[in-house]
């Protein structure tokens, strides 16, 4: 098994045995439980299929609760799939943390980052504006600038930098160090920041 699905708790920080202070991510990983085993029979690829946190049956369709009731297990709000997977599990198990990851481990983030709205050129691009005070610029500080182009080609390109949404995008971090796992608590202590708020569903994986 080479990752997990997990809850963003919120940050903290703890001391080293060095003293030295480090900023931390708290993850909250239940037990996953096993909704699929797929085999290379079967489907062509061997992959663990995992579900996390409970969902309502009336908010979940008749073909997944077929899916999850087929596991033995209740529906679940986030189901990821894992390939090559080095643990033996059958439809139903659980998977806890302790099996998955160790203190010291580098892992990778994925989970969708805060939405910041829409934004002009200045924030989400970090322009510097017009910047000058003379010659009539009294209404331009922010502005964006010249985007188009004369009679030819009479259009704006694609990709260029304008203002527009900023966040709620599915982002991975990668080079993450676990610090300190909490087997007892189902909790992941994790250098640094991960992508998403609180209560935000994640993916930690090696």
């Amino acid at each position: 098994m080479n990752g997990l699905i997990g809850k963003k708790i919120g940050m903290t920080s703890i001391f080293d045995d060095n003293g030295k202070n480090i900023a931390c991510t708290v993850i909250e990983a239940q037990p996953n439980v096993v909704t699929q085993v797929k085999t290379i029979e079967t489907d062509g690829y061997d992959a663990l299929q995992v579900g996390y946190g409970e969902a309502k049956a009336k908010n979940t369709s008749k073909a997944l609760q077929g899916h999850f009731e087929a596991a033995g297990t209740t529906p679940k709000k986030e189901v990821v799939e894992f390939r090559d997977c080095s643990l033996d599990k059958k439809l139903g198990e659980e998977i806890n943390i302790g099996e998955v990851f160790n203190v010291g481990d580098k892992v990778s983030a994925i989970g969708t980052s805060k939405g910041k709205g829409f934004m002009g050129v200045v924030k989400r691009h970090n322009f510097n504006g017009v910047g000058q005070t003379t010659h009539g610029q009294h209404n331009r500080l922010r502005a964006p600038g010249s985007v188009g182009a004369s009679a030819f080609p009479s259009r704006v390109f694609k990709g260029v930098r304008m203002a527009g949404r900023v966040g709620n995008e599915r982002v991975k971090t990668k080079n993450l160090k676990i610090v300190k796992l909490l087997p007892e608590m189902n909790l992941i202590l994790i250098q640094g920041s991960v992508p998403g708020h609180k209560g935000a569903f994640v993916i930690i994986e090696k």
